[in-house]
C-alpha cells in the first residue's frame, strides 16, 4: 500500500487528501482559492504535515481550473496559463509541488479528472466514449475517448463555444472576460448572478432562470453530442444541484436532435443518457487519485 496525494484545485476552492486507497481519502482539507501564493503554501503545508503523520507520499495528481498546460514534456506542464480566474494566469503550479516533494506529479484540467473518476468508480464504468461536463463558477467539459482522457493540442474548452444568443430573449452581455456570451458567459453559475442579482442557490425552481439556463444548456449539449457522439453525457457542478434542471434539459435536447439523430440510447433512454454523477461531488477529488496512480505507473 502506498500513500498517495490528491488535489482538486478549483476557482472557488481547492480540495486536498490523501489515502493509500480510493476508498479511504477521509484525510481532506478545503482550502478557499485566493491568491496564488497563499493558496499553494496551504496545499503543500498541508501535504507535509500528512507525510509526517502517515509516512512519505509516493506521487500526487491534480486536477485544475483551465485552462492549464497538461502536455507530458512541455516545459509548461503543470502550469496555469490565460484562466478567467483573476491573478492565476501563467502560474507554475506543478513546479511550486516538485520544488517540495520529489515524487511523481500528474496533472490534467479538473473536468478530465472527474472523467476519469466517474470512468473507474462512477456512472463512466462500461463506456468507452462519454463527457463530463461541470456547471459551476465556470463550465467545462472533459471527454473520454477509447477509456484515455482527451487532450490533442491542449485540451477541450467545451464551456467556450459559441452558442445562438437571442438579445432581445435575454439582453445579458455575458460575463467570459475572453468571449463575452460563449456557453460560459451565459450560463455558468457567475452569469446567473449577474444576469439576475441573485445567487443560483436563492432562486425558487419556478424562477424564469431556470428554462433560460436549460436551454443555454441543451443547446450546448446538442453541439457536443454532434460533435463527439458519446455514448453518455454526465452534468456536475453546483448548478447542477437544481435537479430540476434535468428534466428540462433532457427534453429540449430531445426535441433539438430529432428526427435527424435517431439513437434508442438517446431518444429512448434520455434520463439514462443525461445522467449526475454517481460519485456526486467527489468525482474530481477521487479522479486526481487515479491520475496520481497513473503518474506512479509511469515511472
Amino acid at each position: 500500500m502506498v500513500l498517495l496525494g490528491t488535489i482538486e484545485a478549483g476557482g472557488t476552492k481547492f480540495v486536498c487528501a490523501v489515502g493509500n486507497d480510493v476508498s479511504d481519502l477521509s484525510t481532506s482539507i478545503r482550502i478557499p482559492t485566493t491568491t496564488p501564493v497563499a493558496t499553494i503554501e496551504r496545499v503543500i503545508n498541508f501535504f507535509h504535515k500528512q507525510s509526517l503523520r502517515h509516512g512519505e507520499l509516493a506521487a500526487i495528481g491534480i486536477g485544475a481550473f483551465g485552462p492549464v498546460d497538461a502536455r507530458t514534456g512541455s516545459e509548461k506542464f503543470g502550469w496555469f496559463l490565460n484562466t478567467p480566474k483573476p491573478g492565476w494566469q501563467q502560474i507554475d503550479f506543478v513546479g511550486a509541488l516538485r520544488r517540495e516533494f520529489s515524487v511523481p506529479i500528474g496533472f490534467d484540467t479538473d473536468v478530465n479528472a472527474a472523467a476519469l473518476g466517474e470512468y473507474q468508480w462512477g456512472h463512466g464504468q462500461g463506456f468507452e466514449t462519454f463527457l463530463y461536463l461541470t456547471v459551476g463558477t465556470g463550465i467545462g467539459g472533459g471527454a473520454i475517448v477509447s477509456g484515455k482522457p482527451l487532450h490533442g493540442l491542449l485540451h477541450p474548452e467545451m464551456g467556450h463555444i459559441l452558442i445562438p444568443h437571442d438579445r432581445v430573449a435575454d439582453p445579458f452581455e455575458g460575463c467570459c472576460p475572453f468571449h463575452g456570451d460563449c456557453l460560459e458567459g451565459l450560463a455558468s453559475g457567475v452569469a446567473i448572478a449577474k444576469r439576475w442579482n441573485c445567487q443560483p442557490a436563492d432562486l425558487p425552481p419556478d424562477h424564469p432562470a431556470w428554462q433560460l439556463e436549460a436551454h443555454y444548456l441543451a443547446v450546448g449539449i446538442v453541439n457536443l453530442v454532434l460533435t463527439f457522439s458519446p455514448e453518455r453525457i454526465i452534468l456536475g457542478g453546483g448548478v447542477m444541484e437544481q435537479t430540476h434542471l434535468f428534466e428540462m434539459i433532457r427534453l429540449e435536447v430531445c426535441d433539438r436532435l430529432s428526427p435527424y439523430v435517431e439513437i434508442p440510447n438517446i431518444l429512448d433512454d434520455i434520463d439514462g443518457y443525461i445522467v449526475p454523477p454517481k460519485l456526486g461531488n467527489q468525482s474530481g477529488i477521487m479522479g486526481g487519485f487515479a491520475i496520481a496512480h497513473q503518474a506512479l505507473s509511469a515511472i
